[in-house]
């Protein structure tokens, strides 16, 4: 099967090279299409048997106001969103259909965002990314090949800023609660002798944060560089972020959630006096680059072709004071004072990461009025290297500054081979056919921060099919129905545990979509069925990432609706909703020293009720008034349906203006946004942490199971005005 899909591939290659001999140039070719086939390998179509929500530019700009993209995201379909400073801004997260941002597919430009070895995606290294996205499609469940570790909640696929015809300044600035102030500034050449384009994005963005000392520091740029001529499109992007944020993983326990809610441990430690200080630099730094070159081709009127380049340099550390840290541990001797060994000392470490990422991506697109084909390869490189250093100690005996006390690698290759293609067979019904092989090669040496050793040697080779059929009912109504597989290697945390075995999953969906007069609907169910399923436990490792294990058998079965009804010229409603059920089949746990099978539990995080809606109202064309409501029903942190686990369920609201004034002054435009968040104050609470352990000490010989959680409140209300110039 997978020499079958390398001879597809090869063919449509070969025949889109011959293809050249006879161009057929168009003169209606609009630049926009040469930048929308960076992304024909991975995105899909509106008649297409994917489930997915596409968000233009114009609708992320209403609530651009500093912060991070997920939290711009919150209000689509069965998506839940977390801050760890409390107000969007830092660390976030995302969840979609209660798979975390690690089990999220996201590119760039059809290049993998997610980190090779984590298999997160860090959006605080890129702030304001958001600015320079031209759109962006989410795709829930399985959905199409895409580039990267697979797609096991959803994939979300983003394009940045396509060419700007005319030149163009713009200035932003945003002012809010907690300090929260954002800067910035783009431009475009527009067209120069109507073929090069020069654009770029300067922002700056600080904050204090809801959660104590939970301060962010950012900055981040874009800039591209474009040449179009005829059928022709080359790019070449520079882009990325520093990011300078308190560290607010930490979170609080249930009785400091009821008397202080915005208490941040982080840092704390006890001075010679005995007084609780906070250390002012327990931060995270990072800097992450981005740099990728594209040339985008159309040769005639049904081939087109892209290939891309991409280079990712991330480096940075985060930093920590230790009391009575372990001197030996830290690859420091034992001290001899007056007699007295001291194996011990308060210090101040950093754990580094340092790392590479090469991609190559070449894909070729064949369109007629019956077939829709596309073809691609991908191959990636990742080397990232893991080590921790002392810059001071109390007592540091002979140890130079800067000594590393481990050292750690990973290296990771990744092959993807795909084609895909939609046959449409008449004017009701269209086939859809998808067909992926996906090959990696991880390996690691030296040791773990903990300093264990870490040797994976391992080779995960999947094909991953997915089919699809689209039947159109009449001009309004369509029906379809997918199948897709997807399989994932482990992380690198995944393999410190001990977890070797690949993850399965197979998903089906069944969906109706509605375009009527005055309402557009779509509906679907699905059923995602798991094999060693890696499932948070809701415990936390030592650097705050989420630790995981394999629940064996499990499944996601629910029923999402995401609707728009236009009830008159000036108002709008947009609906959705998504009810599941999130099972791990016979889950088996220790409990009280013994091994117990509590049969079917809940998995984490994966309420059984999200809804959302937005009520627009536009008096005025440029005018508009939203009241954006989002309801997150309760949900487990662990699994295994303990009380002590459950997160309640929240129901929040929020409200934006917007008001644009044309031709003032010197300017194109101005527009004035208003953003309350949280308008009715509500104590919420949408993360958190639960672990166990065994007590085996304080009645010997009996083993007790003792639970504990923390939880990671957010931001109570709190607003963001702002005003961007347009010139």
């Amino acid at each position: 099967m997978n020499k079958f899909v390398i001879i597809i591939f090869f063919g449509m290659v070969f025949q889109s090279v011959l293809s050249q001999t006879n161009p057929n140039p168009s003169d209606s070719l609009k630049v926009e299409s040469l930048d929308e086939v960076l992304l024909k390998a991975v995105r899909v179509n509106a008649d297409s048997p994917i489930t997915h929500s596409n968000v233009s530019k114009e609708e992320l700009a209403l609530r651009n106001l500093g912060q991070d993209l997920p939290i711009l995201l919150n209000y689509l379909p069965a998506v839940v969103t977390t801050s760890d400073a409390g107000a969007g801004v830092g660390y976030t997260g995302i969840r979609v259909r209660g798979s975390d941002a690690t089990r999220v597919n996201v590119t760039i430009n059809g290049i993998p965002y997610n980190d090779s070895e984590s298999q997160g995606t860090f959006w605080v290294d890129l702030p304001d990314f958001a600015s320079s996205v031209e759109n962006l499609q989410l795709q829930r469940g399985v959905g199409t090949s895409t580039n990267g570790s697979g797609a096991f909640g959803a994939s979300l696929n983003l394009l940045s800023d396509g060419i700007s015809s005319k030149p163009y300044g713009e200035i932003a600035n945003s002012y809010g609660s907690f300090e929260t102030l954002k800067h910035t500034l783009k431009f475009s050449t527009g067209l120069l002798q109507d073929s090069f384009e020069l654009s770029g994005r300067l922002s700056k963005i600080t904050s204090n944060g809801y959660i104590d000392r939970a301060t962010s520091d950012l900055k981040s740029y874009f800039l591209q560089a474009a040449y179009k001529k005829g059928n022709t499109l080359l790019k070449a992007l520079a882009f990325g972020g520093k990011e300078r944020t308190y560290q607010s993983w930490f979170g609080i326990d249930a009785a400091t959630l009821e008397t202080d809610r915005t208490f941040n441990p982080a840092g704390m430690y006890t001075d010679a006096d005995g007084t609780i200080q906070f250390y002012e630099n327990e931060v995270d730094d990072y800097t992450q680059d981005h740099y990728q070159l594209f040339w985008n081709q159309r040769y005639n009127e049904h081939w087109t072709s892209n290939v891309s380049l991409n280079y990712t340099w991330g480096r940075g550390f985060f930093e920590q004071y230790r009391e009575d840290a372990d001197l030996e541990f830290h690859a420091i001797e034992p001290i001899e004072i007056g007699g007295n060994t001291i194996e011990t000392s308060d210090l101040i470490r950093r754990r580094w990461l340092n790392n590479n990422f090469y991609a190559l991506n070449a894909n070729a697109h064949y369109k007629n009025d019956r077939l829709d084909v596309s073809s691609g390869l991908f191959y990636s490189y990742y080397g990232g290297d893991h080590f921790g250093e002392v810059i001071w100690a109390r007592f540091a005996g002979e140890s130079e500054f800067g000594e590393r006390y481990y050292n750690g690698n990973g290296d990771k290759n990744e092959f993807t081979i795909f084609s895909k293609a939609t046959v449409k067979i008449d004017d009701s019904w269209s086939v859809y056919g998808d067909l992926q092989g996906r090959f990696v090669n991880y390996r690691t040496s030296g040791n773990t921060s903990d300093k264990l050793p870490l040797q994976v040697k391992e080779r995960y080779n999947f094909f991953n099919p997915k089919a699809g059929l689209t039947y159109r009912i009449n001009r309004q109504n369509q029906l379809y129905g997918s199948y897709g597989r997807a399989q994932r290697e482990p992380r690198r945390s995944d393999f410190e545990q001990g977890v070797f075995t690949a993850e399965k999953l197979d998903d089906f969906e069944l969906g109706w979509r509605l375009k009527a007069t005055g309402v557009e609907l779509q509906t679907n169910v699905y059923y995602m069925d798991y094999r060693d399923q890696l499932v948070l436990t809701g415990a936390l490792d030592d650097v705050g990432a989420p630790i995981r294990a394999t629940s064996g058998k499990s499944y996601r079965l629910g029923l999402e609706l995401d609707a728009s009804i236009k009830i008159s010229e000036e108002l709008n409603l947009r609906p959705n909703f998504a009810v599941s059920d999130n099972k791990n089949v016979d889950f088996v746990t220790s409990r009280d020293g013994e091994l117990v099978d509590l049969g079917n539990t809940r998995i984490s995080f994966s309420p059984f009720l999200i809804a959302g809606n937005i009520f627009e109202y536009r008096p005025l064309e440029k005018l508009q008034v939203a009241f954006l409501s989002k309801y997150v029903g309760e949900q487990y942190m662990g699994n295994i349906d303990s009380e002590v686990s459950k997160l309640d369920a929240y129901f929040i609201n929020d409200f934006s203006i917007n008001y644009t004034l044309e031709n003032v002054l010197f300017t194109r435009s101005i527009t004035l946004t208003a953003l309350v968040n949280n308008v009715f104050n509500v104590d919420y609470v949408s993360n958190g942490y639960f672990f166990t352990f065994d007590d085996d000490f304080s009645n010997p010989p009996t083993v007790t199971t003792i639970e504990g959680a923390g939880y990671y409140p957010q931001a109570t209300i709190n607003f963001l005005v702002g005003a961007m110039i347009k010139i």
